[in-house]
């Protein structure tokens, strides 16, 4: 179990889990606006949060809005630095051909995940050690094929049932 992590905030809206063991705190909107198909806006949400060093936040989709109504966030997922101090924004993007959707001051629009981030190093060198995945990049590992079998899979798993 990880040791809790204190972060101060100021603001109209606390951070809050919905849930007991929720890894998000919900994030909500300071304004009223309807997000027309294909529209994306930069939303606050009145917060200020001071992250301890170490610390990074994320600012991530809701699945419900996703999955329901097309909505997500254009840059998911958003980096709040331990050095920043100014508002939380969501750039929110309605991703629905047709239908747009209102948001209300109060809804909750955004998820906000902190987690530790290491101090990285980066070293040059003249060459870089072979993995397995070697240069594989975009697309590499097939598009819905599913002759061969995917590393680490269940060998029992087959489509369509509960197995």
């Amino acid at each position: 179990m990880t040791e809790p992590v204190d972060v101060l905030w100021t603001g109209e809206n606390a951070p809050g889990h919905a849930h007991p063991g929720d890894a998000g705190a919900d994030l909500v909107s300071t304004e009223s606006f309807v997000l027309q198909p294909g529209e994306r806006r930069l939303v606050g949400t009145g917060l200020r949060i001071a992250l301890p060093e170490g610390y990074a936040g994320f600012v991530v989709p809701r699945s419900g809005l996703a999955a329901k109504h097309g909505i997500t966030i254009v840059n998911a997922p958003g980096t709040v630095d331990a050095g920043y101090r100014g508002e939380i924004g969501v750039a929110l993007l309605n991703t629905d051909a047709a239908e747009a959707y209102e948001v209300r001051t109060g809804d909750r629009i955004a998820q906000l995940i902190v987690m530790p981030v290491p101090r990285v190093t980066y070293t040059r060198v003249e060459a870089l050690p072979d993995s397995v995945r070697g240069e594989g990049g975009f697309g590499s590992s097939g598009y819905g094929d599913r002759g061969g079998a995917l590393y680490g899979a269940a060998d029992d798993f087959q489509e369509g049932t509960d197995a």
